[in-house]
């Protein structure tokens, strides 16, 4: 049978989900862990493979197993095996043609940004930071012109495995809360290095390096070198994955929201 299971992690305490030879990476902890409650080996398949640093609130995954068991002990047994850093959310038993990475209609990311004169320390690691003054306002009126279908090619990582670098983004936000500002993406699907070069070149905006004008003239270029720097992988969480609603997951199989950070 096909079991799919909702998973959150730190990704500071790995590098990156895809399985790698030294087995530091989540889909490697998950896959151990099933393999003890399966007794067998267990491959997992994802919605998103988040690169090292990236967290999830909310990614999905699917494997295929024979062993029969109850969901709980996809959760709770599987949990048991695993280190604080990732946790199993949720199980359930889906037909054969769900896929957790084809099957999806969309996803949903939020990068969260510190600004402020100091560093973080208790939240190093996971919120991005910059020292400087920010213009919100501008940033999330630059990114306006993100909505829609784009050639993405401005803010695509070199090594990029998609063929094609043409993405529907259907809505983007920026907004402060205090000295946090919070960037949330939907889209269809995202190209390597995505976001957080869109988060880098949104940031150049909020500085006042580039005027808000510049981030439609890098989209209609479709260079990567006349972008911004990649943003650092710290801030960035997977908040949710959407599914056509005839999979039992949970909400539906539509949105999962993120949940709200607790940030000072």
């Amino acid at each position: 049978m096909r079991i799919a299971i909702g998973v959150e992690y730190a990704g500071n305490a790995f590098e990156g989900w895809q399985t790698q030879p030294h087995g530091r990476t989540v889909q490697d902890a998950l896959e151990t862990a099933l393999r003890k409650i399966a007794q067998a080996p267990v491959q997992l398949v994802c919605a998103g493979r988040t690169d090292t640093g990236v967290h999830a609130t909310s990614q999905v995954a699917h494997f295929d197993t024979t062993a029969r068991r109850p969901l709980e002990a996809w959760v709770r047994g599987v949990n048991s095996h695993l280190p604080a850093s990732v946790g199993v959310q949720w199980a359930v038993e889906v037909d054969e043609t769900f896929h957790a990475r084809f099957s999806a209609e969309s996803r949903r990311y939020r990068y969260v940004l510190l600004s402020r004169r100091v560093r973080p320390a208790l939240l190093g690691g996971r919120v991005g930071w910059t020292h400087g003054a920010l213009d919100v306002v501008a940033m999330d009126e630059a990114a306006r012109c993100l909505i829609g279908e784009h050639d993405f090619t401005s803010f695509r990582a070199a090594e990029c495995q998609a063929r094609s670098p043409i993405r529907s983004m259907h809505a983007v936000e920026v907004a402060r809360q205090g000295d946090v500002v919070v960037f949330d993406f939907h889209a269809n699907a995202f190209l390597h290095h995505m976001i957080r070069n869109l988060v880098g070149s949104l940031v150049y905006v909020g500085l006042g390096r580039r005027p808000v004008g510049w981030m439609a003239e890098v989209l209609a270029a479709r260079n990567r070198t006349i972008a911004a720097p990649t943003f650092a992988p710290d801030g960035l969480y997977l908040c949710g994955v959407e599914y056509p609603q005839r999979w039992p997951l949970p909400g539906g199989g539509r949105i999962i929201a993120p949940p709200q950070l607790l940030l000072p």
